[in-house]
């Protein structure tokens, strides 16, 4: 009781709970499209972006390599960057989406890795103040960026609400889409958007490493209750934001653990107990109907 007292505890409750009912809204699309390693991709992506912003920061005025809103910029654009350079790999026959995935990852998380070093040798500032973007660092989250999170998560509401109905014709068919007119890939650009806004956001509280699982786990838990889109995408958000909360405790009651792990594990084992219980595919439903059909 005396944690939900705390002003800081709050801001950071509230903070990690918007973000975690965005991603869980925007992921419920990403894993329905069979894209979920996507946001995975755009995650390792903004590594370098961070690291490019924060040097032509220092470049132009050190001192200010660190300011959220630069480092967030860069990280959105490499962000983008990345996931085009899936989309246009993926056309090449010989080489197919997973591969492109894979090659894009590999390739900016190395080139961001390497530009780290570099800006470790800037005698301005350091990586310390740019590592909490690796493995996210929510205890740091102030009253800004929670009404930035509320803003972000306003803006990805509407937009999903305004365009819910296409999202779920193109992720279950996406041919039967582009026949009858659906700019499909429109749509797939404004889901690729949202993931990108989403990552950026959640870059501070859960960190590029573990962004992707606040992006897969809650729609993932969540398909195993419902097989309603509308009601998974209700269902997703609603776990991706209790999650959050819950990790976020579990963590300032332990301080030495990091919030943004705490939130993953809390994710994982919403998904553990769905996975076994869950009435739409649960491995429990599964055998009590092979059960049922053979006393039958």
């Amino acid at each position: 009781m005396n944690l939900l007292l705390d002003y800081n505890t709050r801001v950071v409750l509230l903070g990690t709970l918007l973000l975690g009912a965005t991603a869980g809204l925007v992921g419920t699309f990403l894993v329905l499209r069979k894209r979920a390693l996507v946001g995975d991709v755009i995650g390792h992506a903004t590594l370098p972006g961070i690291a490019i912003a924060f040097l032509f920061a220092e470049m132009f005025s050190p001192g200010t390599g660190k300011n959220t809103a630069t480092v967030m910029l860069g990280a959105a654009a490499t962000g983008l960057l990345g996931a085009a350079a899936v989309s246009i790999l993926a056309r090449v026959r010989k080489v197919g989406p997973d591969a492109a995935q894979a090659v894009v990852l590999g390739l900016f998380f190395g080139v961001g890795a390497s530009l780290f070093r570099v800006v470790q040798q800037v005698p301005t500032g350091n990586a310390a103040g740019l590592n909490g973007y690796l493995y996210g660092k929510a205890a740091s989250l102030v009253a800004s960026d929670v009404w930035l999170f509320a803003g972000a998560a306003a803006v990805v509401l509407l937009v999903v609400l305004a365009l819910h109905k296409e999202f779920v014709l193109v992720c279950f068919d996406a041919e039967f889409a582009t026949a009858t007119g659906r700019p499909v890939k429109a749509l797939d650009l404004a889901l690729t958007a949202l993931a990108v806004a989403v990552t950026v956001l959640g870059l501070q509280s859960v960190g590029l490493v573990l962004v992707v699982a606040t992006l897969t786990i809650p729609p993932a838990t969540a398909r195993f209750w419902t097989d309603r889109a509308g009601v998974m995408t209700a269902l997703s958000a609603a776990i991706g934001g209790a999650t959050a909360v819950a990790g976020v405790l579990v963590s300032a009651l332990a301080p030495r653990i990091a919030a943004g792990a705490t939130i993953v594990l809390a994710a994982g084992f919403c998904f553990a107990v769905s996975l076994v219980f869950g009435p739409k595919g649960g491995l429990l439903s599964k055998r009590t109907a092979s059960v049922a059909t053979r006393a039958a």
